[in-house]
């Protein structure tokens, strides 16, 4: 993909490119919405005239249901704010018995037909948590057994090729917090027993931050792998301290465990430029976590200087479209 190098990168508002720059989007998670429908979260309509006003053109989906789910209208809300699709998301439990797929295949043929109806490639999957981002209580063990590991990556790879097959549509799966597969090892260990077909990963820079992990060292030895990228940044002593009390993530989320860059790690730039070497096709949407919403004026300020942030640090191997 080649596109023109942006002049104004220092003052956020470049909207070209170099032939190596990764297209930066944004997310509903950056407005605090975790949820399809929750009162104390932006409402959607407001949601999109701020990332507009922001600056950006690139979103996700979010949780289904939150954006208009007919393709026509939700064409013509993006439309006319100069908005495209990058993605959207469904949930998996493929390391649990039982018809697993089923239950992932149908949330996946609504996201997928939505999202591909209006050209996006990309679906991210993100793993069931063993504990509740709702209540904070444990639902399973917090380790897999092997058997379990085998079905997880049997499933993904099953999942992955089905999307391809029928929407041309690309898997990332996303490691989480809270989920069995969170840590720089698990995530490891999830690449080497799945498919590079089928399985790719939405790298997410928080969540790999979050127990410790390397990005650049996941990128740097797995660079066919890195299909989609999360930018988000992680406060090292919340972390710390919800580690050392082995807090919930959502409780660690309202503590504001991930926060507006720079103020956390990693570096946000360094990722994108690595990345962008690789395949500057590559999304790279920004997600800061900060559910509940406290103030719903507080995303709009926090998205524009984010994103004058990345495009400041990141120079040339970053563009707005």
């Amino acid at each position: 993909m080649s596109a023109q190098t942006g002049t104004q990168a220092s003052t956020g508002t470049s909207t070209g490119a170099g032939a190596g720059a990764l297209r930066i989007g944004t997310a509903p998670d950056s407005w605090g919405v975790w949820f399809a429908d929750d009162p104390r979260q932006v409402p959607w309509d407001r949601f999109l005239d701020e990332v507009a006003e922001a600056g950006y053109h690139w979103i996700e989906l979010g949780p289904y249901g939150y954006l208009p789910t007919d393709p026509e209208q939700l064409r013509d809300e993006l439309g006319r704010r100069d908005l495209a699709l990058s993605g959207g998301t469904v949930f998996t439990g493929f390391h649990r018995e039982g018809d697993q797929f089923t239950r992932a295949w149908e949330q996946a043929l609504a996201v997928a037909e939505l999202t591909t109806a209006l050209g996006a490639e990309h679906l991210i999957v993100i793993p069931d948590l063993w504990r509740s981002d709702v209540t904070g209580r444990e639902r399973e063990p917090r380790t897999l057994t092997d058997e379990q590991w085998a079905r997880l990556a049997a499933g993904h790879d099953e999942l992955g090729r089905a999307l391809a097959e029928r929407f041309g549509v690309r898997q990332q799966f996303h490691s989480h917090a809270d989920s069995h597969v969170g840590t720089h090892a698990e995530v490891e260990r999830f690449l080497a027993m799945t498919d590079p077909r089928w399985t790719n990963l939405c790298l997410d820079t928080g969540h790999i931050a979050y127990y410790g992990g390397d990005s650049l060292r996941l990128i740097t030895e797995h660079p066919e792998r890195i299909g989609y990228l999360h930018l988000k940044q992680v406060d090292r002593a919340l972390r710390d301290a919800a580690l050392a009390g082995d807090l919930p993530f959502a409780t660690a989320v309202a503590q504001g465990v991930m926060t507006e860059p720079p103020a956390g790690e990693p570096p946000l730039a360094p990722v994108v430029e690595l990345v962008a070497g690789l395949d500057p096709s590559t999304f790279a949407v920004v997600e800061q976590d900060m559910y509940p919403l406290a103030d719903l004026g507080a995303p709009l300020p926090i998205a524009v200087r984010t994103r004058e942030h990345i495009l400041a640090t990141a120079g040339p191997a970053a563009r707005m479209r």
